[in-house]
């Protein structure tokens, strides 16, 4: 039986997400799961924090806090603002608390290493006497090789952009002290990538079918793959196991490698806070599983060569990835989105005066899918108006309340005689419609936001066209059938819309007297004449409110304003 394990680049636990991150990774990923589901599919979402490395060592001293401390605020920032936009994972855990983690991180290294997929090497690193600690890259400061600029980070540049290597630096400073650093000699392991290129990689990407932005990107790396060291000496990580560290100390696993391992372990955490600590099994090894990893861009290499290369180097049956739909970069207005540089959206501040469904049908509609896109106030004001409140608004507030009023507040009787013209109205004559949910399984969302509108704009035309409050003076009981058709078509607009806006669909599914849950319905396809209706005439309609508020000019502008002065202000 096909299954699904959907998984969400892990967040990393140094900050706050912006909607960039959100629309690259996770959004994406959760109208995926959610479709999935309405089609009756086997899915398990699964992601969490990615809670080891440098970054996350340097932001906890920098404010004073032991590292798990740090790693949980910042996990749970992360996730109740995923959930704030209606993302939801089976699983959300983290790389520092998933009990099976380490365990798992571990194996994996043995079996790479077993495999003769590890290499051990000595080599040159800058260590500080004053900490007594080897220094990673982005411990070190000083002057760069390339332009000379005095106070440039260990790993790059950010005057000319180049990248360091640290030993090259003709002055160096250990960040946490200032002292000078001493070259010493230090022992890591690195993953044999050409060994694993030439073995498995090289012919598996060539035969696999990729989204053309990720083909592009990963045959240009498989040509140039080298081994890649797999260890740091840190203090913050998954040990490097102890009966392959002999007598090497201070070892851990570099965050890269036991990051996408999570997506494993907290899958077997999954199925041990079920009581079924085997149920990980089918979802990783049975050759119907399909693995789809939801990435940015910058994760292209992790998701689609390495992890791979270390899924098949277990050779323990692991299946490797079916889709990698990653997307491109998304900005802000004209700029890239810069937290420290303020030119991004204060989350908090947004869910307070926007909807959230909203904002999360305007980033379906505005994703990255193949080139960089942005978030535009201008736009996000054009969908909230024109394409949810004129077009699906619109269509339930001037039928249900039509009915509301003039039919008893039920769902009119369609009269046989009318139902062949009025399917041949409907469904010949008033534009274009299709299922979303076929662009959804393809990876193209932003289609299925479009196809989800131009449905709903059908029912729209075919209002307009049968005119119900003009028949219902002369002709009450054709009326009463147009009116039947309409509230039809806005069920399966509620169910069209149940992936892209959950909450909702299931008011205007509830508007139609419905008291189940819209997420628990068929995805249903496209009508065909003569077999699309569902409804039973007499239903008592639920509560008929409007769904969208609309955004002002005004509002628009003074967005736009405080974005600048917020960022001028982090400027100066």
């Amino acid at each position: 039986m096909t299954r699904y394990t959907v998984t969400s680049a892990l967040p990393y636990a140094n900050g706050p997400q912006h909607f960039g991150h959100m629309v690259g990774a996770y959004l994406p990923a959760d109208v995926y799961v959610r479709t999935l589901r309405m089609q009756g599919e086997d899915v398990l979402f699964v992601c969490g924090g990615d809670e080891h490395g440098v970054a996350i060592t340097i932001g906890a001293e920098r404010e004073g806090v032991p590292y798990p401390e740090y790693v949980a605020h910042w996990r749970e920032v992360i996730h109740d603002g995923l959930k704030r936009l209606g993302v939801e994972f089976d699983i959300f855990s983290g790389t520092s608390v998933c009990p099976q983690h380490v365990a798992t991180s571990q194996e994996f290294f043995r079996r790479l290493d077993a495999g003769g997929y590890v290499q051990k090497q000595a080599s040159e690193q800058l260590f500080c006497a004053t900490d007594d600690m080897f220094l990673a890259d982005r411990y070190v400061e000083g002057t760069c090789p390339k332009c000379g600029f005095e106070r440039a980070r260990g790993d790059e540049c950010p005057r000319c952009g180049s990248w360091i290597d640290p030993l090259e630096m003709p002055v160096a400073r250990c960040k946490v002290c200032g002292n000078a650093p001493e070259r010493r000699s230090t022992t890591h392991w690195y993953l044999d990538l050409p060994k694993l290129r030439d073995e498995f990689l090289g012919p598996w990407v060539e035969q696999h079918e990729w989204k053309p932005n990720v083909a592009a990107f990963i045959k240009n790396m498989l040509a140039d793959t080298r081994p890649r060291a797999i260890t740091r000496d840190m203090k913050w990580g998954v040990p490097v196991p102890p009966d392959i560290a002999g007598e090497e100390t201070g070892k851990v696993l570099y965050v890269w490698f036991d990051a996408p391992i999570g997506y494993l372990s907290f899958t077997k955490q999954w199925a041990a806070e079920r009581g079924e600590p085997d149920a990980w099994e089918p979802w990783w090894k049975d050759p119907e599983t399909r693995l789809v990893h939801f990435i940015g861009k910058d994760n292209i290499p992790f998701h689609c060569l390495v992890f791979p290369a270390m899924l098949y180097g277990q050779h323990e049956g692991f299946v490797v990835p079916w889709q990698v739909p990653a997307n491109e970069f998304y900005n802000l207005q004209g700029g890239k989105f810069s937290t420290s540089g303020q030119w991004t959206i204060p989350l908090d501040a947004f869910f307070e005066r926007y909807d959230a469904e909203v904002a999360r049908f305007y980033l379906i509609s505005s994703m990255p899918e193949t080139k960089d896109s942005e978030w535009n106030w201008t736009e996000f004001q054009n969908c909230a108006n024109a394409l949810l409140a004129d077009t699906i608004g619109n269509l339930a507030t001037r039928v249900l309340r039509f009915v509301d009023k003039h039919f008893e507040g039920r769902i009119p009787a369609l009269r046989a005689e009318h139902e062949e013209e009025l399917d041949r109205v409907l469904l010949c004559e008033c534009g274009p419609f299709g299922d979303p949910a076929e662009h959804v399984r393809a990876f193209r969302f932003r289609r299925a936001a479009e196809q989800l509108i131009e449905n709903a704009r059908v029912a729209n035309v075919f209002v307009d066209r049968m005119a119900p409050w003009t028949l219902k003076k002369t002709d009450p009981e054709l009326a009463g059938s147009v009116l039947a058709t309409c509230c039809e078509w806005i069920s399966w607009v509620a169910r069209w819309s149940a992936p892209f806006m959950p909450e909702k669909a299931q008011a205007l599914w509830a508007m139609l007297g419905h008291d189940s849950e819209v997420r628990d319905q068929p995805c249903p396809g496209v009508p065909r004449p003569g077999a699309w209706r569902g409804l039973e005439a007499g239903r008592p309609l639920g509560e008929v409110r409007g769904l969208f508020a609309k955004i002002d000019d005004a509002t628009v502008a003074a967005e736009i304003a405080a974005l600048e002065q917020r960022a001028a202000a982090a400027g100066s």
